[in-house]
């Protein structure tokens, strides 16, 4: 696999510039999400676990502008937990029966086999974001319930992330997840332009239990910007150093037409803590909670991504 590496000196020279364009004020957020003011246009979805469905708590409601409420898959609201010294609740997530090739793990998501157009805004996007607050609460990854081998584990732990529209259920227009790469378990942003073609990945170079130490609350980011063809991690609002896969164009980004955008058609859904998010497969679970999920139509700046993490 060619890599190809930005030193961390660098990546930080090319986004410190940007820490001065948005206001360092701290505006009250009232009853609304708690969101900085210039990424409240492009809130596509954001879910705080504290406000279940009405009628169906194993819902939770999205708070952004798309209404595109979550199921949470085979635990319902015992999902919930609370924290001590934390608001509200976080989202538990985790693999239920590691040696049963069954469908009962915890993971949460929206899934349509004729797409979602609650989240028509990734419908010929040019970039997006994922971000939020995650907590491993156990080892990972886990075993792969989906062989016989004791010794098989998955070569990844899902986060967050925002299926393309062909999705079968794993396949991602944007994705912030943990995965092998060349032999080695790393914090990515894994992006899609182009449905059924090509991924690029950019993986953080800090081993990834430094980055998500077990039993500490962490706030990442990914962002996406499918006309430049770039990624960018975000670790407690400071870049992460890291490295592309891939150096040749796997998003077909160079030449004309421009502007380069994701392919016209809406997500299939939003999968969180493991694929399948229409629960008929086990891939990929994650033993870890999550709070303030926050999904962009846009990549977030360095700034607003150190604005976000410190409200």
């Amino acid at each position: 696999m060619i890599v190809r590496r930005v030193p961390a000196v660098l990546l930080t020279a090319l986004l410190g510039a940007s820490l001065a364009a948005v206001p360092a004020q701290a505006q009250s957020p009232g009853h609304g999400p708690n969101v900085f003011p210039t990424l409240r246009p492009n809130l596509v979805a954001y879910y705080d676990f504290d406000h279940p469905v009405q009628g169906n708590p194993a819902q939770e409601r999205d708070r952004g502008r798309s209404g595109t409420d979550l199921d949470l898959v085979n635990g319902g609201d015992a999902m919930r937990v609370r924290e001590r010294g934390r608001k509200g609740n976080a989202l538990q997530l985790k693999q239920v029966n590691p040696t049963l090739a069954g469908n009962d793990d915890w993971k949460a998501g929206v899934y349509s086999p004729t797409g979602v157009p609650s989240l028509s805004a990734y419908n010929a996007a040019s970039g997006a974001t994922v971000m939020g607050w995650f907590k491993m609460t156990g080892t990972n990854p886990k075993p792969n319930s989906t062989t016989p081998d004791p010794g098989d584990f998955f070569n990844a732990v899902g986060l967050a992330g925002v299926l393309t529209g062909t999705s079968q259920g794993h396949d991602v227009r944007a994705l912030l997840e943990l995965i092998n790469v060349d032999g080695e378990l790393r914090l990515v942003a894994l992006g899609r332009r182009v449905d059924g073609a090509a991924s690029q990945t950019f993986a953080a170079s800090e081993d990834w239990q430094s980055i998500l130490p077990t039993g500490a609350w962490v706030h990442l980011a990914a962002t996406f910007d499918f006309d430049n063809g770039t990624m960018a991690l975000y670790k407690d609002g400071k870049p992460l150093a890291g490295f592309y896969t891939r150096d040749d164009d796997p998003w077909a980004v160079e030449g004309p037409p421009e502007p380069d955008l994701t392919t016209a058609s809406d997500p299939r859904g939003i999968k969180i803590g493991g694929s399948f998010p229409q629960n008929t497969r086990e891939q990929n679970p994650c033993d870890c909670r999550m709070d303030t999920l926050i999904f962009l139509d846009r990549p977030a700046t360095a700034a607003e991504v150190r604005h976000q993490y410190r409200r």
